[in-house]
């Protein structure tokens, strides 16, 4: 028996999600005393053996170069075939883009119970029940998972990653691989230093920012800090950013471990994407601005004269200034 890991990569290249599943897969590999494995698909150039200090033991490697893009249901089958194989009781996954679409067709091929957006580890003193967020993130429920095979997907930014020493075996796994459905024909990369949905840090502006020629400050803020830049949906919407910076209910739900709101008044759709946020910092002309009510801290003043006052700060602290 084992726990079998789902490890996201892109381009080559493991995601931090990936690390975060592997450290709580390894964890709940722990509590039930069986081995963690690792399932990696398409051609990596990382050294996959180093993940081994994360806690997982033995990897299977599928290097298929079918699998360099995301097919959720090649996908699926793969990962099913290795859980087959490997005698896998319990699957983990981040409940990212990739997870979201692989996880439940996952759980139909293996008949297995899913658990989407843990927050944290399975309590298996008495069965298998999970923890995660319902209702945008405004309350938890616990849910006991009874199948015989349970897959539980984390919610990226929930778990802290752990890095010890070790190195994982690498073995390469054989299936056959269907040809994908879906074809590439072309990838377009957000632009950003830091992705938005793996960033510990997010720096964020609304419409009290008047327009995007303004934006240059929100920028320079988020670069000193080595953050994500992101916005509301009306700012998105108006065609000041671009849409894949839109957090909130209906763009990117995100978790970083400190998120600064700028000139947003923080309406319910907004927070029901950023609420699961460590430390949310606000800096509002507006005293009376909802977006005070779910902050740990709050700055009532204007953005333009608070923010240049904050670069120049952090900049000293740097000893660029």
């Amino acid at each position: 028996m084992s726990v079998l890991i789902f490890i996201d990569a892109a381009e080559g290249k493991i995601k931090k999600a990936s690390l975060e599943a592997i450290t709580y897969g390894a964890h709940i590999a722990q509590q039930l005393g069986v081995s963690a494995e690792g399932v990696v698909l398409g051609q990596i150039t990382d050294d996959l053996a180093t993940l081994g200090k994360y806690g997982v033991q033995k990897i299977h490697r599928v290097a298929d170069e079918k699998l360099n893009n995301l097919d959720a249901q090649v996908y699926a089958k793969v990962i099913a075939d290795v859980a087959t194989a490997t005698g896998a009781t319990v699957l983990v996954c981040s409940n990212n883009v990739d997870g979201k679409s692989i996880a439940p067709r996952l759980s139909v091929r293996l008949k297995a119970g899913l658990v989407a957006g843990a927050v944290a580890l399975p309590d298996t003193a008495n069965g298998f029940t999970v923890k995660k967020n319902v209702f945008s993130g405004k309350a938890f429920a616990n849910i006991s998972v009874s199948t015989d095979i349970k897959i539980v997907s984390l919610s990226p930014n929930a778990y802290k990653i752990e890095a010890g020493e070790g190195t994982a075996e690498v073995v390469d796994f054989s299936t056959t691989v269907e040809a994908p459905k879906v074809k590439v024909t072309n990838v377009e990369k957000a632009s950003g230093e830091v992705p938005l949905t793996e960033a510990e840090i997010v720096v964020s502006g609304g419409r009290g920012l008047k327009g995007p020629e303004n934006w240059g400050m929100i920028e320079e803020l988020a670069k000193l800090l080595h953050a994500a830049t992101a916005c509301s949906r009306p700012v998105a919407d108006a065609g000041w950013r671009p849409h894949n910076e839109h957090v909130g209910q209906t763009g990117i739900a995100i978790a970083p471990n400190l998120y600064i709101a700028i000139g947003i008044s923080g309406a319910i759709q907004h927070l029901a994407g950023v609420n699961r946020s460590k430390t949310i910092v606000v800096i509002n002309k507006d005293e009376d601005a909802p977006f005070f009510k779910a902050a740990d801290y709050g700055i009532v003043g204007d953005a333009f004269e608070v923010v240049p006052k904050m670069i120049e700060s952090i900049k000293k602290m740097k000893g660029g200034a």
